[in-house]
C-alpha cells in the first residue's frame, strides 16, 4: 500500500505593498515500501487526477476561498518548489519576518460567515477521486498567523476530508499555521501508515521549532491518531485537543441572528434546511458502502492502538465531549481519558452532538483561550500568549453568556475630569496605559462585568483583572466540567492575582484591574457591604511608581439592590457536613497571603447563599486620576507610599459614599421604569441615571 509523507511550507498569499503573490509549498513524496522517495519539483501546478494542470490561480485579497487551494476538477492549483530529501538548511517558515505581532481589540475572527452549507460545496470539490495518497494541504482562507504562531495538525474523523475546521479556519489562521490531513475516500493506507505520515510531520516540525508546541486537534477518528502520536513521542511538546464528531439543526443554526425575534429565527432556519438538502447527497459520496466498512475496521484499529498507549501520553491534552451525542458515548469517554491521561482536562457541551466543531456556538479558538492552552513555548504565560478578545466572543459573552444579568442591572459608569468635574461615562479615565484601576470588590465580584464590557464598548480598551489564583490551578475542574463562566474571564483577559502578573501588566502598557480586597471582600460576611477590607501594606504603589502608572479609585455599589444576602460563611459553619466541606476546601486553597497582611488575608472560599431581587440598578464612579510619573519618592520612601496608599483608599470610600446618596435621585433605578424607557426611548446602554 503506497503511503505519502507531504509538508505544506505556504508563504504568504500577499506581501503588503504588492498586488499578489504566487503561493508555494515544499513536499516529499514517499513511496510504497521497496520504492524509492522522490523530490518532487515543479514551479508550474502539479496534477492530481493524471490530467494536464489548469493555470495556477492567482490569490487575491478579496477572493480566498478553498478553490484557491484546491482546484475546481480536483488538482492542486498552487506551484510547488523543490525540497531536497536531506536537508542543510531550514525552510523557509510561513511568517518569515511578515507576519503580524498582535492582534486588535475586538477584531474578526471570521466565525459565522461560514456554514455547513460551505463545507458540503467545499466536499464536492476535494472528494473526487484522483489516485494519489494521504497528504496536507492549508487552507488559504486561514490567511497569514501572527508571527512565531505554533502549527496545529487537524486530524479528520471517519470522512477524512480534512475541512472539519471549516468553520474555524479563519480564526486559528490568525494564531495558528494550520495543516489538514486529507485522506482521499478511495484510500486504504492502514492506520500504522496514517500514523507514520502525522508522526514524520511531527518531528520535522519539531526539529525546525524545538522550542515551539504543536497542536494535533483529532476529530472523532483523527483523536485516536493524535493519542497514537502522543504515546509515541512523549519527548516532543505537544498539545492534543480531542473532539468527538450532527445534529441537523445545531448546523443550520451557525448564522443565524439570535436577537432577531422568534419568527424571523423560525424562517431563517426553515431556509439554512431548505438550503442543505440539495446538498446532503455529497455525503453519500463522503463514505460510500465499501469504504465504510474499511473506515469501521480502521477505527476498531485505530482505538485498540491508542487505548493501550494511555499511560505513555506525556502531552497537554484536552477533551471537548458532546452530551448528546448519538453515536458515541463522549460523556463518558471524556471522563475515562481525564482518569487515564496523567494532564488531561476536559470540557462538556451538554446541548450539543456528534459533530462538535460543526455545530452553532463552538469556537475552537475561544476554548482553546478560555482553558488557557494557547502558547508558543513550553509554558503558558499569562500576558505574552494573551489573545485579545474578538468581536464574536463580545458579543456572544455580554448578549448571551451574562446578557439577562447585564439587562436587569443596567449599569451606569461615571467618571471625574482632571478639574474634579464628574461626568457620565468614561471620559475621565485616560485610555493610555499603563493605568492602574484600583477599587472595591462588590460580593461575587457582580460588578466585573460590566466594567469590563464599558470600556471595550466606549473606549476599546481591555481592562485585565488580577484574580485568585483558584481560578486558573485546575483544582476547581471536574471530569464534567463545562465551558462556562470562569473559562470566559480567561477569554477577556483575567490573570492570577501575583507580584509577576501585575508587573507584566504594567510593563506592557496595559489597563489592569486590581482589588487589594481579594475575595475576602468580595466574599464578605452579612452586614459588611460596601465595607473596604484591604491589607495594612500599600502592596501595588511603589509597583506602580516604577512603571509610571496613573492610577485611578473607583467605587462601585449595587450588590444591596440586585440580591438578599441569606448565607455567610458564619451561617454556613453552623450547617453540619457543609462546615467540613468548607474546611477541607479551604486546606486545599492557595494561600494569597499570609496573616501579617490584616483582616483581608482571612480569605475563606465558600459560595455565599442570596436569593435574587426586583433588580435596582447598578453604579460606578471612577475618580480623578492620580499621575504618579516622576515621583520617585513613593520609590524610594515607604511613608510616602504609605499616604498615597489610604488616600486612594478614602477615595475608594468617597466614591462609594456618594453613589449610595445619588442614586436616590435616579428616576430609573427600578426595573420597571427602565423597562419602559427602553420600549419608548433606546437600548438598555442609553438609559440616563441621576444627573451628577
Amino acid at each position: 500500500m503506497a503511503s505519502s509523507f507531504a509538508n505544506f511550507l505556504v508563504s504568504p498569499p500577499l506581501v503588503p505593498g504588492s498586488e499578489l503573490v504566487r503561493p508555494r509549498f515544499r513536499v516529499l513524496a514517499r513511496n510504497a515500501p521497496g520504492g524509492a522517495d522522490q523530490a518532487v519539483s515543479s514551479l508550474e501546478p502539479v496534477a492530481l487526477n493524471g490530467t494536464p494542470p489548469a493555470p495556477t490561480p492567482v490569490a487575491h485579497k478579496e477572493e480566498r476561498s478553498f478553490e484557491s487551494v484546491v482546484g475546481g476538477n480536483g488538482r492542486f492549483g498552487l506551484a510547488f518548489e523543490v525540497e531536497e530529501e536531506k536537508r542543510k538548511e531550514q525552510p523557509r517558515r510561513f511568517d518569515d519576518g511578515m507576519g503580524v505581532d498582535k492582534l486588535e481589540i475586538l477584531w474578526d475572527d471570521g466565525y459565522g460567515s461560514v456554514t455547513i452549507k460551505d463545507y458540503l460545496d467545499a466536499s464536492k470539490e476535494i472528494l473526487k477521486p484522483d489516485g494519489g495518497p494521504p497528504r496536507w494541504f492549508c487552507p488559504v482562507e486561514c490567511g497569514q498567523p501572527l508571527k512565531d504562531s505554533p502549527v496545529l495538525l487537524f486530524l479528520p474523523g471517519l470522512d477524512g476530508m480534512g475541512m472539519g475546521l471549516i468553520l474555524h479556519h479563519k480564526a486559528l489562521g490568525r494564531v495558528f499555521e494550520v495543516r489538514c490531513l486529507h485522506i482521499p475516500v478511495q484510500d486504504r493506507t492502514p492506520f500504522e501508515g496514517l500514523v507514520k505520515l502525522v508522526e514524520e510531520t511531527v518531528r520535522l516540525e519539531h526539529a525546525i521549532s524545538p522550542k515551539k508546541p504543536i497542536y494535533l486537534v483529532g476529530d472523532s477518528f483523527g483523536g485516536c491518531l493524535a493519542l497514537a502520536i502522543a504515546a509515541r513521542n512523549p519527548s516532543i511538546d505537544l498539545v492534543v485537543i480531542l473532539a468527538n464528531p450532527g445534529d441537523p439543526m445545531k448546523m443550520a443554526m451557525v448564522n443565524i441572528d439570535n436577537k432577531i425575534p422568534p419568527r424571523l429565527q423560525l424562517e431563517q432556519l426553515s431556509g439554512n434546511l431548505t438550503a442543505l438538502l440539495p446538498r446532503l447527497s455529497t455525503l453519500i459520496d463522503i463514505i460510500p458502502k465499501g469504504t465504510l466498512l474499511w473506515k469501521l475496521k480502521l477505527l476498531k484499529s485505530a482505538a485498540s492502538y491508542a487505548n493501550s498507549r494511555l499511560h505513555a501520553i506525556r502531552a497537554e491534552v484536552l477533551v471537548l465531549a458532546s452530551g448528546k451525542d448519538n453515536m458515541i458515548p463522549s460523556r463518558e469517554e471524556g471522563q475515562r481519558l481525564v482518569k487515564s491521561i496523567r494532564n488531561c482536562r476536559v470540557r462538556h457541551f451538554k446541548d450539543n452532538g456528534h459533530t462538535l466543531l460543526m455545530e452553532e456556538g463552538i469556537n475552537l479558538l475561544t476554548v482553546i483561550k478560555g482553558t488557557c492552552t494557547y502558547r508558543r513555548s513550553r509554558r503558558h504565560d499569562y500576558i505574552s500568549d494573551f489573545l485579545p478578545p474578538s468581536m464574536w466572543e463580545f458579543k456572544t459573552g455580554f448578549e448571551q453568556i451574562i446578557g439577562l444579568f447585564r439587562y436587569a442591572c443596567s449599569s451606569i459608569l461615571y467618571s471625574t475630569l482632571e478639574d474634579g468635574t464628574i461626568v457620565k461615562g468614561l471620559s475621565g479615565v485616560p485610555s493610555k496605559g499603563p493605568v492602574l484601576l484600583v477599587g472595591y470588590h462588590m460580593l461575587m465580584g457582580f460588578e466585573l462585568y460590566s466594567l469590563v464590557e464599558e470600556f471595550l464598548r466606549e473606549k476599546n480598551v481591555l481592562v485585565r483583572g488580577v484574580a485568585h489564583p483558584e481560578l486558573f490551578m485546575g483544582s476547581m475542574e471536574s471530569p464534567t466540567s463545562e465551558f462556562s463562566l470562569p473559562d470566559w474571564l480567561k477569554v477577556f483577559g483575567a490573570v492570577p492575582v501575583t507580584a509577576s502578573s501585575l508587573y507584566k501588566l504594567l510593563a506592557t502598557n496595559s489597563h489592569a484591574l486590581l482589588y487589594p480586597g481579594g475575595s475576602r471582600e468580595a466574599l464578605h460576611y452579612k452586614g459588611e457591604e460596601y465595607k473596604v477590607i484591604w491589607p495594612d501594606q500599600p502592596e501595588f504603589v511603589r509597583m506602580a511608581a516604577r512603571f509610571g502608572a496613573t492610577i485611578v479609585p473607583f467605587g462601585a455599589i449595587g450588590e444591596d439592590d440586585i440580591v438578599e444576602y441569606v448565607l455567610d460563611y458564619n451561617d454556613m459553619m453552623k450547617i453540619p457536613f457543609l462546615n467540613d466541606y468548607i474546611r477541607e476546601l479551604t486546606q486545599k486553597t492557595i494561600r494569597v497571603r499570609d496573616s501579617g497582611s490584616g483582616e483581608v488575608a482571612n480569605d475563606q472560599l465558600f459560595l455565599p447563599g442570596i436569593l435574587p431581587k426586583v433588580p435596582g440598578r447598578m453604579y460606578y464612579l471612577f475618580g480623578k486620576p492620580i499621575e504618579i510619573r516622576g515621583r520617585e519618592e513613593i520609590l524610594m520612601d515607604k511613608k510616602n507610599a504609605s499616604e498615597l496608599y489610604f488616600q486612594i483608599k478614602s477615595e475608594v470610600e468617597r466614591s462609594m459614599a456618594y453613589l449610595i446618596k445619588k442614586r436616590e435621585e435616579d428616576p430609573y433605578r427600578n426595573i420597571f421604569d427602565r423597562v419602559t424607557y427602553r420600549v419608548l426611548h433606546s437600548p438598555s446602554n442609553e438609559i440616563p441615571g441621576f444627573k451628577p
